[in-house]
């Protein structure tokens, strides 16, 4: 299992943006984190385009297709719908892995029975300002 933002392991921050503009106040190599939505279709353009990797935020299936077929890293779903996420990211082989943001330790396990590739403490999204 993947854990980022958790004080015993070590793991990359997830930096938050909003716009293309931004992704230039991040760090080389970093990983950008946005929602899925259709206002952001440029952001993912952009990505794509200089071989930026994504941490996509989705709220349903279908937002997970897409995330996916636009090449996200990870992608990060609703607790609602992990199970149903990595049950389809396993069946058509993502490439992308499914993560939960969690608050507790004990969250750990509950995800972990549930098969899911990872889980995100909020430490470690860095929101980018404008």
């Amino acid at each position: 299992m993947l854990i980022f933002g958790h004080r015993f392991v070590p793991s990359e921050p997830f930096y938050h943006i909003t716009n293309v503009e931004d992704v230039l106040r991040t760090p080389p190599s970093s990983t950008i984190y946005f929602s899925f939505d259709e206002d952001n279709l440029d952001i993912v353009a952009h990505a794509n385009a200089n071989f930026v990797n994504m941490a996509l935020s989705v709220k349903d299936v279908t937002q997970l297709m897409f995330a996916s077929a636009l090449n996200a890293k990870y992608i990060i779903v609703e607790r609602e719908i992990c199970a149903t996420a990595q049950e389809i990211a396993q069946n058509y082989l993502f490439d992308a892995k499914i993560l939960v943001t969690i608050q507790d330790d004990e969250e750990i396990e509950e995800m972990a029975s549930l098969g899911v590739d990872g889980v995100v403490y909020p430490n470690a999204i860095i929101k980018i300002t404008s």
